[in-house]
C-alpha cells in the first residue's frame, strides 16, 4: 500500500482501533463493566448486559455514547476507576509509534481526533506515552460533536490551516470514515483488525489497512 505523500500535509489519526489496539475498549464494555454493574447493582450478569444493551442501541454515534459523565449518570458508577482496573489491556497496535516517528522524519504534521472522552483520553496517554510523537490532539466533546456528524469536521477545519483535499485520516470505524468522505477529506484508510482478539467484518468505506508498516515507505 504506497501512497502519494507529496499530495498529503497533514495525517489525522483516530485513537481507539487505530493507533490503540480496540482489545481494551471492547473487554471494558461487553465484559468488565456488565460484571461491575451487575456487583454494584446486586442484579444478574444477564439482567445487567440486558440494562447495558438497551443503553448502547440508544446512544451509539452520538456525543453520549462517548462520555463518561454521561455513563455515570446512567450506571450510578464511575467509570474512571473502573477503567484503570483493566488498564493493563491499554496498548498500542504494531508499528504505531513507529508510524507517528515516520510521519515526523517525513514532516507530516501528526494530529489524533478521537471521540474519547477527556478522561478516558488522559488514561490512556499516560499509559502508552503516544502524545509525545503526536502535534495536536483533539476530542471530539471539544466541538460539542462526535466524528459522525458533519459538524465536528466544519469544526475541526476551522481551527486546522490545511486543507482537507490533501489530508491522510485512519480509523476503524465505517461510519466516521464516510463522514470524512463526505466533507472532503482527499484519503481515507480503515482498519482491517482493530480489536486484536476478535475478527471485524469487512466494509468498503475505504480501503483497509494491515499495519501501518505498509505505509512507511516515502515518496
Amino acid at each position: 500500500m504506497k501512497l502519494d505523500w507529496n499530495s498529503i500535509d497533514t495525517v489525522l489519526l483516530d485513537m481507539d482501533g487505530t493507533l490503540l489496539d480496540l482489545h481494551f475498549d471492547d473487554f471494558f464494555w461487553l465484559q468488565h463493566l456488565p460484571q461491575r454493574y451487575a456487583e454494584h447493582h446486586r442484579v444478574s450478569l444477564d439482567s445487567a448486559r440486558a440494562q447495558l444493551n438497551v443503553w448502547f442501541t440508544a446512544h451509539r454515534g452520538l456525543l453520549e455514547w462517548y462520555c463518561l459523565d454521561h455513563w455515570r449518570g446512567l450506571t450510578g458508577m464511575d467509570l474512571v476507576p473502573l477503567k484503570r482496573e483493566v488498564e493493563h489491556l491499554i496498548g498500542p497496535r504494531p508499528n504505531a509509534v513507529e508510524f507517528l516517528q515516520f510521519l515526523r522524519t517525513i514532516g507530516k504534521r501528526r494530529v489524533l481526533i478521537t471521540n474519547a472522552h477527556r478522561a478516558s483520553l488522559d488514561i490512556k496517554l499516560a499509559l502508552t506515552g503516544i502524545d509525545s510523537e503526536l502535534d495536536l490532539i483533539i476530542s471530539s466533546h471539544d466541538y460539542g460533536y462526535p466524528k459522525e456528524h458533519q459538524a465536528f469536521w466544519q469544526s475541526l477545519y476551522r481551527q486546522l490551516p490545511c486543507a482537507p483535499a490533501r489530508a491522510l485520516f485512519i480509523d476503524d470505524s465505517e461510519p466516521v470514515l464516510r463522514a470524512a468522505g463526505q466533507f472532503g477529506i482527499g484519503q481515507r484508510l480503515g482498519i482491517e483488525r482493530p480489536d486484536s482478539q476478535r475478527p471485524t467484518p469487512a466494509h468498503d468505506a475505504a480501503p483497509l489497512l494491515g499495519c501501518f508498516s505498509q505505509l512507511m515507505v516515502a515518496s
